[in-house]
């Protein structure tokens, strides 16, 4: 393949015209050099590709329920996996060995995966969800609100590095699917083919909605020039570029969201109890090697500053090199025995060098590794030096001076790490800290003592914190591996990126009567909407009256959210309106109790640890497990999914026999909220009582 790289834009695959052609960027095999592709966009109208989105695209989806969305994101995921061979043979040439595209092309269908069956389990069969219980805002019960999410207007524009072409694109767009949002879709131009080719697949599998997914491949030099309120842009790459693109006006004063995920100097912490000879010194080192030549190094969440006990620091690195040595083979990844690849480009083998030659120049001691060409095991099985390949070898630099700013500030996107001792707990929570905000800090330590006063210091700098120790080493998915089913990013910067609920508009709807319907007057361009028909029935006003006197005298209700898109910014409290609770929490939730033979459910105000264990230890639990919420039109459901629906009627059907005592007495009790009375079962079913 090294012809011009086709765009999939206004439903159709486009390519520049011949004269277009002549000035195409050139891409490469990152082992071998040879030429792939070539990629050029001249031409290509994106306005138009965004109007597509805006208007096709919006009406397909908007069609569809959230479960609906759901089944194709699961049909889409059986689609790609019927043909992923293909993907596996075309990622090599972008220098990832087999088990680097089982993290890229797997990962990626396994979000979707995930995110069809949390859509279906966790969201309404509609096409609103409903936030929250319902506000009481007057005494007498007349004027209610509720928070609601609805999709948003526009496009989903994702800007994506060159290292996860798969799973960086398929992880922003599944979210973007089911909350009913189209994606634009522009790869890096190093590994766009591979972008291309599952694109491609999803095209023939005829599983697409119109408009809800395009690519563009190559650059897109006026794309925020097209964008606007309603639309979202979520830009994987450079703290630079990043920079620059915060500070264009559709940004700044457009109302467009702009979510970004930059260079991230992720920390790893060995426990002071963590010595040679232990297992968490060895799941440590084990850890450390992965994080550093996994992708050769080129991910967010690599390992890029090993911080350990100033006592084991030279522990540490001989037993680095001693494994590096036993366990890494660098080479063609199509060669067998080959264990890391080479990086993406010879661009981005520079620019790793080049920020090596920084950490050096900063104090940095090369302990393990070279910046000289290495011996490579080529495709036909020798070993030499390649030199049209983008090959280094796995690099630790040893840092004796703690505050060297480089060593918390430059990132070199490649196998390379930097290690540094501590003195203390406090002396390693400071060292965490000045990465200025990351996507992943991970902890190797047995004794809860080291673990809680890490905790406490780190949480606040990290996106996510992993704690390894000899009990969940080995089922543990590591440093580097964030999953679908938990938040992804960070702050300072690292991103913040919560699932299908960053996609739609949440609007605070005010009702002066009970009703399912009021809920579909929100619209996601306005920050609160007002309806008042039974409240203008007793007054004698219209309804546009009315919500006026209600909404606009007193905006700011302390139990409904208050804030606008575009220029305005959210506010829910005192977490803000995108401090979202998580998945499978929250008020209301209801537990599954299986004290024996029999089942009975309990339902909780606030589930957390505590709250659980209190739970378990009073109904004699063996099992806790959360339910699985009820289908509320089991007709759609069944078109779509009949098993699911009958597995979600038979719950449905089960809990108003327990409800009605047909199960057996103290099988389960009615639920009881008020002043946080928890309804619980017997031990052993024989009867109920009520505890706090």
């Amino acid at each position: 393949m090294n012809e011009i790289l086709p765009s999939y834009v206004n439903g159709e695959w486009w390519t520049p015209d011949a004269a277009a052609a002549a000035s195409a960027t050139e891409v490469r095999d990152a082992s071998t050099g040879d030429l792939v592709a070539r990629v050029s966009t001249e031409g290509l109208d994106l306005g138009a590709a965004l109007e597509y989105a805006r208007t096709v695209g919006q009406a397909s989806l908007g069609k569809l329920t959230f479960h609906q969305r759901a089944v194709t994101l699961k049909q889409m995921a059986l689609a790609l996996t019927e043909r992923k061979a293909e993907l596996y043979e075309i990622s090599a040439r972008t220098g990832a060995t087999k088990q680097d595209s089982w993290v890229d092309v797997d990962g990626g269908i396994g979000v979707l995966f995930t995110y069809s069956s949390k859509g279906r389990r966790e969201m309404p069969n509609s096409m609103v969800y409903i936030d929250g219980a319902v506000e009481n805002l007057s005494k007498d019960g007349s004027f209610l609100g509720r928070h609601i999410y609805t999709r948003l207007p526009g496009v989903a524009v994702q800007i994506n590095a060159f290292n996860f072409p798969v799973w960086g694109s398929l992880e922003k767009f599944a979210p973007a699917f089911l909350a009913g949002v189209p994606t634009l879709v522009k790869p890096a131009t190093p590994t766009g083919y591979l972008a291309e080719a599952f694109v491609r697949i999803l095209d023939e599998s005829g599983l697409l909605p119109e408009g809800s997914l395009q690519l563009v491949s190559g650059s897109v030099p006026d794309l925020f020039d097209h964008l606007r309120l309603g639309d979202l842009v979520a830009f994987t790459g450079s703290a630079s570029t990043a920079e620059k693109l915060r500070q264009h006006p559709s940004v700044q004063t457009g109302g467009v969201r702009f979510t970004v995920e930059t260079d991230s100097i992720n920390a790893s912490v060995l426990g002071t109890d963590a010595v040679a000879g232990t297992p968490e010194f060895d799941a440590y080192v084990k850890q450390l090697v992965v994080e550093m030549t996994s992708k050769a190094g080129q991910k967010c969440t690599a390992i890029r500053r090993a911080i350990v006990p100033e006592a084991s620091v030279d522990s540490v690195v001989d037993a680095v090199r001693a494994r590096i040595a036993e366990r890494v083979v660098v080479g063609d990844p199509r060669a067998e025995g080959v264990t890391m690849g080479p990086l993406a480009s010879l661009t981005q083998r520079d620019e790793v060098l080049r920020q090596v030659g920084k950490l050096q120049a900063a104090g940095g001691e090369l302990v393990i590794g070279s910046t000289d060409a290495p011996g490579v095991t080529l495709a036909e099985g020798v070993t030499g030096v390649a030199s049209d390949g983008a090959f280094v070898e796995p690099m630790l630099l040893r840092f004796t001076d703690a505050a060297s700013p480089a060593l918390h500030e430059v990132e070199a996107f490649g196998p390379v790490a930097s290690i540094i001792g501590y003195g203390s707990l406090d002396e390693a929570v400071a060292l965490v800290a000045r990465g200025g905000g990351s996507l992943v800090t991970s902890v190797a330590t047995h004794d809860p003592a080291v673990a809680v006063a890490l905790a406490g210091g780190i949480a606040a700098y990290n996106g996510r914190v992993l704690f390894l120790d000899r009990d969940d080493a080995r089922s543990s998915t590591g440093h580097g591996s964030p999953l679908p089913n938990l938040v992804h990013g960070g702050p300072g910067r690292g991103r913040r990126r919560r699932g299908a609920r960053r996609h739609p508009r949440g609007a605070a709807p005010h009702a002066a009567h009970r009703g399912a319907g009021f809920a579909r007057d929100a619209h996601g361009a306005h920050g609160r909407v007002a309806r008042g028909r039974g409240l203008a029935a007793r007054r004698g006003a219209s309804v546009p009256q009315v919500a006026r006197r209600a909404s606009h005298r007193r905006p700011d209700r302390l139990g409904v959210a208050h804030g606008d898109p575009g220029r305005h910014r959210d506010v829910r409290g005192v977490h803000g309106r995108h401090v979202l609770r998580p998945h499978g929490r929250g008020s209301g939730i209801r537990e599954s109790v299986l004290p024996g033979p029999r089942r009975a459910w309990l339902s909780a105000r606030v589930v957390g640890r505590r709250t659980l264990r209190r739970c378990r230890a009073r109904a004699g639990a063996r099992e806790l497990r959360p339910r699985e919420p009820q289908v509320r039109d089991a007709g759609v459901a069944g078109r779509l999914d009949p098993r699911g629906a009958h597995r979600e009627a038979d719950h449905a059907a089960r809990d108003r026999r327990v409800r009605r005592g047909a199960l057996g007495r103290g099988a389960a009790q009615p639920e009881r909220r008020a002043r946080g009375v928890v309804r619980r079962a017997h031990p052993r079913g024989e009867g109920a009582r009520a505890g706090r």
